[in-house]
């Protein structure tokens, strides 16, 4: 982990908005499952709380999804991001790609911000 980094994830700690909370269908994305390559992704996910799918906040997603109109569908794992910041009652998603991500926030029930990293 890069300083600059450290150094982020120290003022969230300080802000209370850490740790994380990572919907478990995100690794699928994030990692290639081999534990050398993901090396770094894996020593920044022990500081999140990785949490499950259920039905209620994949049929969220869903229907995020379904109103949500772009000019692609956002992909599943992006709804579930989304939702999960909803049901959380609003909450900031980090993300390289915010595009999709602010698309579908824009249909949250709660205050979800897309922060790009």
């Amino acid at each position: 982990m890069l300083a600059r980094d450290r150094a982020r994830l120290a003022e969230l700690r300080r802000r209370g908005e850490w740790p994380a909370i990572v919907p478990s269908v995100v690794l699928t994305e994030a990692l290639t499952g081999d534990h050398r390559r993901d090396y770094d992704e894996n020593r920044l996910l022990r500081t999140c709380d990785i949490r499950p799918v259920d039905e209620e906040l994949a049929r969220s997603a869903a229907s995020l999804r379904t109103k949500t109109t772009t000019r692609r569908a956002p992909s599943a794992v992006d709804a579930v991001v989304v939702a999960t910041a909803d049901h959380a009652g609003g909450a900031t998603v980090l993300s390289s790609d915010p595009g999709d991500l602010r698309a579908l926030a824009r249909n949250a029930d709660n205050d979800v911000r897309i922060a790009p990293i």
